[in-house]
């Protein structure tokens, strides 16, 4: 197993000023060790997938609580296409139906943690998913 340090950017794509999530998950994975990109609030898939590219990132974590998931994901992921980074891979979090959740999967989202998910949770994700995947 690699002892480089993964990168992750944590976005808050869309309108959406709820940011807290967003940056308590950024904090948890940067205390985790993980070198952690935060792109702030309103951004744009352009935007992320150009922030992603840029710096060179492993993972783009989406944080989305305005119920525009089945619109900014597949945008997103798209947008990293456009720029040939289809080996980063996209997860996130937010309000998301259980019923949407097979459809996100279907996409290519790697995975999504819903409300009550812990930052613990999520660390344990990267490091026995995302870490082998990326290595």
């Amino acid at each position: 197993m690699s002892d480089r340090k993964l990168r992750i950017l944590v976005a808050k794509p869309g309108l959406d000023g709820h940011d807290r999530g967003a940056k308590v998950v950024a904090r948890a994975l940067a205390d985790a060790g993980y070198e952690v990109v935060y792109t702030g609030l309103h951004q744009t898939p352009e935007m992320i997938a150009a922030a992603a590219v840029q710096e060179a990132v492993d993972a783009v974590g989406l944080s989305i609580m305005s119920g525009a998931h089945m619109t900014l994901f597949p945008a997103v992921m798209e947008a990293l296409k456009t720029r040939g980074a289809t080996d980063v891979v996209v997860f996130g979090g937010g309000i998301v139906p259980k019923d949407d959740l097979p459809k996100l999967e279907q996409m290519g989202v790697a995975r999504i943690f819903t409300p009550g998910a812990s930052t613990n949770e999520i660390i344990d994700w990267v490091e026995n998913y995302l870490r082998p995947k990326v290595a």
